[in-house]
Protein backbone atom coordinates (compact mmCIF):
# COMPACT_ATOMS: atom_id res chain seq x y z
CA UNK A 1 0.00 0.00 0.00
CA UNK A 2 1.16 3.74 -1.17
CA UNK A 3 1.76 5.84 1.74
CA UNK A 4 0.92 9.90 1.55
CA UNK A 5 4.87 10.67 2.62
CA UNK A 6 6.15 8.61 -0.33
CA UNK A 7 3.50 8.62 -3.09
CA UNK A 8 4.96 11.15 -4.94
CA UNK A 9 8.46 11.73 -3.62
CA UNK A 10 7.84 14.44 -0.78
CA UNK A 11 10.19 12.77 1.75
CA UNK A 12 13.05 13.26 -1.01
CA UNK A 13 11.62 16.69 -2.22
CA UNK A 14 11.97 18.24 0.76
CA UNK A 15 15.69 16.80 1.61
CA UNK A 16 16.86 18.63 -2.00
CA UNK A 17 14.93 22.05 -1.33
CA UNK A 18 16.87 22.46 1.92
CA UNK A 19 19.50 20.20 2.52
CA UNK A 20 20.16 21.28 6.65
CA UNK A 21 16.65 20.42 7.36
CA UNK A 22 16.65 16.92 8.53
CA UNK A 23 13.95 14.92 7.02
CA UNK A 24 12.30 11.62 8.93
CA UNK A 25 14.57 8.83 8.08
CA UNK A 26 17.73 10.34 7.35
CA UNK A 27 20.59 11.76 8.51
CA UNK A 28 21.04 15.39 9.07
CA UNK A 29 23.18 17.36 6.36
CA UNK A 30 26.16 18.31 7.02
CA UNK A 31 26.50 22.27 8.16
CA UNK A 32 28.20 24.57 5.58
CA UNK A 33 27.69 27.19 3.24
CA UNK A 34 23.94 26.68 1.73
CA UNK A 35 23.58 25.53 -2.06
CA UNK A 36 23.12 28.58 -4.11
CA UNK A 37 19.55 29.07 -5.05
CA UNK A 38 18.09 29.93 -8.72
CA UNK A 39 17.37 33.21 -9.28
CA UNK A 40 13.64 34.05 -9.60
CA UNK A 41 12.60 34.72 -13.66
CA UNK A 42 12.79 38.42 -14.01
CA UNK A 43 9.56 40.64 -15.78
CA UNK A 44 10.13 41.77 -18.98
CA UNK A 45 10.05 46.03 -17.75
CA UNK A 46 10.43 46.83 -21.81
CA UNK A 47 8.71 49.51 -23.10
CA UNK A 48 6.70 47.27 -25.05
CA UNK A 49 5.67 45.54 -21.96
CA UNK A 50 4.94 48.33 -20.07
CA UNK A 51 2.79 50.20 -22.94
CA UNK A 52 0.58 46.81 -23.26
CA UNK A 53 0.18 46.42 -20.02
CA UNK A 54 1.77 42.85 -19.54
CA UNK A 55 1.23 40.54 -16.34
CA UNK A 56 -2.71 42.88 -15.83
CA UNK A 57 -5.37 41.34 -15.85
CA UNK A 58 -6.71 37.75 -17.30
CA UNK A 59 -3.98 37.04 -20.51
CA UNK A 60 -4.97 34.52 -23.47
CA UNK A 61 -1.52 32.73 -25.12
CA UNK A 62 -2.95 30.84 -28.46
CA UNK A 63 0.38 29.31 -28.62
CA UNK A 64 2.35 28.44 -32.31
CA UNK A 65 0.51 25.50 -34.16
CA UNK A 66 -2.98 26.11 -32.01
CA UNK A 67 -5.73 27.29 -34.30
CA UNK A 68 -8.67 28.48 -32.34
CA UNK A 69 -11.85 28.75 -34.33
CA UNK A 70 -15.29 30.23 -34.36
CA UNK A 71 -15.42 31.38 -30.68
CA UNK A 72 -16.29 34.97 -29.44
CA UNK A 73 -13.49 35.82 -27.14
CA UNK A 74 -14.60 37.64 -23.70
CA UNK A 75 -13.22 39.09 -20.46
CA UNK A 76 -9.88 38.64 -22.07
CA UNK A 77 -7.38 41.59 -21.13
CA UNK A 78 -4.41 40.54 -23.29
CA UNK A 79 -4.38 37.89 -26.10
CA UNK A 80 -1.37 36.73 -27.41
CA UNK A 81 -1.45 35.37 -30.82
CA UNK A 82 1.46 33.04 -31.80
CA UNK A 83 -0.95 30.93 -33.88
CA UNK A 84 -3.84 31.23 -35.62
CA UNK A 85 -7.17 32.36 -34.01
CA UNK A 86 -10.85 33.35 -36.28
CA UNK A 87 -12.96 34.70 -33.19
CA UNK A 88 -14.27 37.58 -32.39
CA UNK A 89 -13.68 39.87 -29.62
CA UNK A 90 -13.22 42.32 -27.42
CA UNK A 91 -10.18 43.56 -25.33
CA UNK A 92 -7.92 45.65 -24.21
CA UNK A 93 -4.82 44.78 -25.89
CA UNK A 94 -3.88 41.71 -28.48
CA UNK A 95 -0.55 41.23 -29.72
CA UNK A 96 -0.25 39.03 -33.00
CA UNK A 97 3.55 37.16 -33.00
CA UNK A 98 5.26 37.12 -35.88
CA UNK A 99 3.65 33.83 -37.71
CA UNK A 100 0.26 34.55 -35.71
CA UNK A 101 -2.44 35.39 -37.74
CA UNK A 102 -5.68 36.29 -36.14
CA UNK A 103 -8.74 36.31 -38.78
CA UNK A 104 -12.19 38.23 -37.91
CA UNK A 105 -13.65 40.91 -35.48
CA UNK A 106 -11.86 43.19 -32.65
CA UNK A 107 -12.67 45.68 -30.61
CA UNK A 108 -9.31 46.60 -29.16
CA UNK A 109 -7.64 49.07 -26.94
CA UNK A 110 -4.23 48.87 -28.20
CA UNK A 111 -2.83 46.36 -31.16
CA UNK A 112 0.55 45.40 -31.69
CA UNK A 113 0.61 43.34 -34.62
CA UNK A 114 3.88 41.47 -36.06
CA UNK A 115 1.96 38.81 -38.26
CA UNK A 116 -1.24 38.73 -40.04
CA UNK A 117 -4.75 40.43 -39.16
CA UNK A 118 -7.60 40.69 -41.58
CA UNK A 119 -11.09 41.23 -41.19
CA UNK A 120 -12.76 44.12 -38.65
CA UNK A 121 -10.57 45.76 -36.67
CA UNK A 122 -11.51 48.62 -34.62
CA UNK A 123 -8.08 50.02 -31.87
CA UNK A 124 -9.36 52.56 -29.58
CA UNK A 125 -6.01 53.93 -28.64
CA UNK A 126 -2.88 52.69 -31.09
CA UNK A 127 -2.38 50.51 -33.93
CA UNK A 128 1.20 49.64 -34.04
CA UNK A 129 2.32 47.32 -36.98
CA UNK A 130 5.49 46.38 -37.16
CA UNK A 131 8.31 45.66 -40.14
CA UNK A 132 7.18 42.24 -40.54
CA UNK A 133 2.84 43.27 -39.84
CA UNK A 134 -0.14 43.22 -42.67
CA UNK A 135 -3.07 44.38 -41.41
CA UNK A 136 -6.09 44.47 -43.96
CA UNK A 137 -9.63 44.78 -44.17
CA UNK A 138 -11.95 47.64 -42.36
CA UNK A 139 -10.00 49.36 -39.86
CA UNK A 140 -10.54 51.95 -37.54
CA UNK A 141 -8.05 53.73 -35.81
CA UNK A 142 -7.23 56.54 -32.66
CA UNK A 143 -3.44 56.40 -33.52
CA UNK A 144 -1.73 54.24 -36.14
CA UNK A 145 2.07 53.64 -35.89
CA UNK A 146 3.86 51.56 -39.16
CA UNK A 147 6.96 50.51 -39.34
CA UNK A 148 9.11 50.60 -42.17
CA UNK A 149 7.87 47.07 -44.38
CA UNK A 150 4.56 47.21 -42.00
CA UNK A 151 1.49 46.68 -44.40
CA UNK A 152 -2.06 48.08 -44.26
CA UNK A 153 -4.71 48.09 -46.40
CA UNK A 154 -8.01 48.05 -46.64
CA UNK A 155 -10.79 50.27 -45.79
CA UNK A 156 -8.86 52.75 -43.59
CA UNK A 157 -10.08 55.37 -41.35
CA UNK A 158 -8.91 57.46 -38.28
CA UNK A 159 -11.86 57.74 -35.06
CA UNK A 160 -13.26 60.55 -34.35
CA UNK A 161 -13.46 61.71 -30.96
CA UNK A 162 -17.12 61.56 -30.92
CA UNK A 163 -16.58 57.73 -32.10
CA UNK A 164 -14.62 56.67 -29.09
CA UNK A 165 -16.81 58.43 -26.69
CA UNK A 166 -19.74 56.38 -28.28
CA UNK A 167 -17.50 53.56 -27.92
CA UNK A 168 -15.87 53.97 -24.34
CA UNK A 169 -20.41 55.08 -23.01
CA UNK A 170 -21.44 51.63 -24.59
CA UNK A 171 -18.69 49.32 -23.12
CA UNK A 172 -19.43 51.50 -19.45
CA UNK A 173 -23.07 50.95 -19.97
CA UNK A 174 -22.40 47.51 -20.43
CA UNK A 175 -24.73 47.60 -23.91
CA UNK A 176 -24.29 45.03 -26.10
CA UNK A 177 -22.35 45.31 -29.05
CA UNK A 178 -20.57 47.41 -28.10
CA UNK A 179 -17.66 46.00 -29.72
CA UNK A 180 -19.59 46.23 -33.32
CA UNK A 181 -21.33 49.55 -34.01
CA UNK A 182 -22.56 50.74 -37.08
CA UNK A 183 -20.48 51.63 -39.89
CA UNK A 184 -18.41 54.89 -39.23
CA UNK A 185 -20.13 57.59 -42.02
CA UNK A 186 -17.68 59.91 -44.02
Amino acid sequence: MFTGDTLFGKKEDLARKDSRTPVPGQAPAPAGPRPAQAEPARQDHSPTAAKSGDGKGSKLIVGPDIKLKGVEITDCDTLVVEGRVEAAMDSRVIQIAEHGVFQGTAGIDVAEIHGGFSGELTVRKCLTIHASGKVSGKIRYGKVVIEEGGELSGDIKKLSDDDKAIRVQAAVAGKPGAASSPPIQN
